[in-house]
């Protein structure tokens, strides 16, 4: 499909968007960005700088919309066991990326989050994530929350030792309570909408808490594939669905 008539099909699609039901908070596993490298016959720290690239289309276009968060899973704690080359070039690619976007993010009225594991964490990669942080902090826009070094099972675990660290009572300990602790607990609320690129379908650890009633999305886009028509199927998928959160039907439509 040529570029001009992927432009075509995006108008036809934001016809069809219903600008009052757009998913508030949208996280991502971006995955595919190696599968993608071994298709174009590159090496796979390409495919991630390729995938780096394509997270800039798709905050500003969700920026756009008035999707109010997105959440990407960048780095998981279970990605520690890839190769070193492998994890050291993308330590670096996230330090890069945060220098060189940051002032693009700040003109989109962007605001950045970094969620995950902060102790085990390259000191000079977490000051950089603290530093655009910090600058960004006052924007107003959609909130970018990056998840670096993050596992749904660890948050939960951590919050929990939080709780137990802080003497509260096992007949204290309520769902608003854990999700007091959780991290960001104060910045990100539930997920609306899962998605998940490369034809995988599981959500792999991200965001269990929080995407307990979010409507799940699968594609078999590589993520430097992954552009605003796909992020509108999803949206448009989204759309159509009946969320009850438990009740029926007749309980919603009322």
């Amino acid at each position: 499909m040529t570029n001009q008539s992927r432009e075509e099909l995006k108008k036809e699609m934001m016809a069809e968007v219903d600008m009052k039901n757009i998913p508030a908070h949208i996280g991502i596993i971006m995955d595919g960005n190696g599968r993608w490298a071994k298709k174009t016959g590159q090496p796979r720290i390409v495919g991630h700088h390729e995938g780096a690239r394509r997270v800039k289309n798709i905050v500003r276009f969700c920026n756009d919309i008035g999707v109010k968060h997105l959440s990407l899973y960048a780095f998981s704690i279970e990605n520690w066991s890839r190769p070193s080359l492998e994890v050291s070039a993308l330590m670096r690619l996230f330090s890069t990326y945060i220098i060189k976007e940051r002032d693009g993010l700040n003109a989109e009225n962007v605001r950045f989050e970094f969620c995950g594991r902060r102790e085990t964490m390259p000191p000079k990669v977490m000051e950089e994530l603290d530093n655009i942080v910090n600058y960004l902090r006052k924007n107003t826009g959609l909130t970018l929350t990056v998840c670096i070094n993050y596992g749904g099972r660890a948050e939960i675990v951590d919050a929990v030792k939080a709780i137990i660290q802080k003497g509260y009572k096992p007949e204290e300990i309520t769902e608003d309570l854990i999700s007091q602790h959780l991290y960001c607990s104060d910045i990100l609320p539930d997920v609306d909408l899962m998605v998940r690129t490369s034809g995988e379908m599981r959500t792999s650890n991200f965001h269990i808490w929080r995407a307990a009633y979010s409507e799940l999305y699968f594609t078999p886009a590589l993520w430097p594939e992954f552009d605003s028509v796909e992020m509108l199927k999803a949206i448009l998928a989204y759309q159509k669905r009946e969320r009850r959160f438990g009740m029926t039907s007749e309980q919603v439509q009322a």
